[in-house]
């Protein structure tokens, strides 16, 4: 390993401007200049989104690059600070192996992730449509929200396409309720009558157009996003017991099809990237930072860390949360006595340690230990003796006598 590194730092240039150095073909040049020097790694720091086009194509060229965290090498204070002295400075770092690179996925994987980010922002794009619709139905007075759960169901959406092609009476859009909504249509008339215009039909045609073409681009992005996991991770064979690692993640209480997509997005399929479960969690930042000075410790954030990842692990925590399985179990009893944020993270932690083991190991599969799994494995002795000594400091004299069971 040549004890040299380089770093160029980049940032937005001029209106009608393109920063020297940083064109394709410049950068390029400098990759053929780099092999010709025999220069073997090129350390760079992370600076949004100005990194990529220097990590691709010095990594297309066969150079070992690496992406390393700014908190992690940041220059000593009191030195001046120049593009050429942090360079001096990574390359120092690189040279003593006081630095570690950050995680970043093959081209498979990080084309898969674009396109999983890409589908999570459309999404909720489509969602603030959905509330702007309902906060034009409160404006003319209408309550349907109150009354249908999903406004944007079949019910919901046949009421909502009457009223914009001009209809007004609500015993008729109520008439439009299918399967066991139509048990609410005494309820739907009252909530349907307002004094909804054609002011705010033409709002509510506007934002359902945007809706549905916003709906079409998410299904195409779905379909792409399978064929991608398609030759990522292929589906066995017809007669195969073998299963894929998609079909695996999905046994996990609250991870669906979508969930386990981000998964594999986020984290790629080589898990020698991190050494144990814990290292996964704590690199996605769902783990409880500890902060010791003296003899005081306390527990801080876990930190910013994926926000994508999180994201879909949050949904499938609150997913696993109401289920009578193990992880609903976990959700519940630390839920009983903490927040309900610290148990949806300390349920996506368990998630994401299961889907560690999971891709990991290929002979590996989710095995579901029931709600009762803590119940079974408490010490009755300890938890008995414990509730009678906090009987007793508040006063009371403890008798107990053994229930006979049938």
């Amino acid at each position: 390993m040549h004890p040299r590194a380089l770093r160029y730092a980049a940032g937005p240039a001029d209106a009608g401007d393109i920063r020297r150095g940083s064109t394709t073909n410049a950068i390029i040049e400098l990759g053929d200049h780099l092999v010709c020097a025999g220069i073997e790694l090129v350390v760079m720091e992370a600076t949004g989104v100005y990194w990529k086009p220097f990590f691709y194509l010095l990594e297309d060229r066969g150079l070992t690059v690496w992406l390393v965290n700014p908190r992690d090498v940041k220059n000593v204070p009191g030195r001046a600070k120049t593009d050429k002295l942090d360079a001096l400075w990574l390359a120092k770092l690189a040279e003593r192996g006081m630095m570690r690179p950050s995680f970043v996925p093959p081209k498979p994987i990080r084309e898969l992730r674009d396109l999983t980010r890409l589908r999570q922002t459309l999404t909720g794009d489509r969602t603030k449509y959905r509330q702007r619709v309902g906060k034009v139905l409160e404006d003319a007075c209408i309550k349907v929200d109150d009354v249908i759960s999903d406004l944007f169901g079949v019910s919901g959406r046949d009421m909502l396409d009457a009223m914009v092609a001009g209809q007004r009476d609500p015993k008729t859009l109520a008439e439009l309720a299918r399967g066991m909504m139509r048990r609410k249509i005494p309820t739907l008339t009252q909530a349907l009558t307002g004094r909804f215009t054609d002011h705010h039909a033409r709002q509510i045609r506007t934002l359902l157009h945007l809706h549905d073409i916003l709906t079409a681009d998410i299904d195409a992005l779905t379909a792409d996003i399978q064929a991608a996991l398609d030759a990522i991770d292929p589906p066995p064979p017809s007669g195969s017991t073998a299963d894929s690692i998609r079909a695996r993640l999905d046994a996990i209480p609250g991870v669906g099809p979508g969930t386990a997509a981000v998964i594999i997005a986020e984290c790629g399929l080589d898990m020698t990237c991190f050494p144990t479960s814990g290292h996964l969690a704590s690199w996605a930042r769902i783990t409880p930072r500890t902060i010791q000075s003296g003899s005081r410790e306390k527990h801080a954030k876990p930190g910013k860390g994926n926000r994508w990842l999180k994201a879909a692990l949050g949904e499938a925590a609150t997913a696993a949360a109401p289920t009578k399985t193990f992880l609903g179990s976990r959700w519940r009893r630390i839920a009983a006595h903490a927040p309900k944020k610290k148990a949806n993270t300390a349920v996506a932690r368990t998630i994401l340690e299961h889907a560690w083991h999971i891709i990991a190991d290929p002979n590996a599969r989710y095995i579901e230990l029931g709600p009762d799994w803590h119940r079974q494995h408490t010490d009755t002795n300890r938890k008995t003796r414990d509730h009678r000594r906090a009987l007793e400091r508040l006063g009371y004299t403890v008798t107990l006598t053994p229930t006979t069971t049938a």
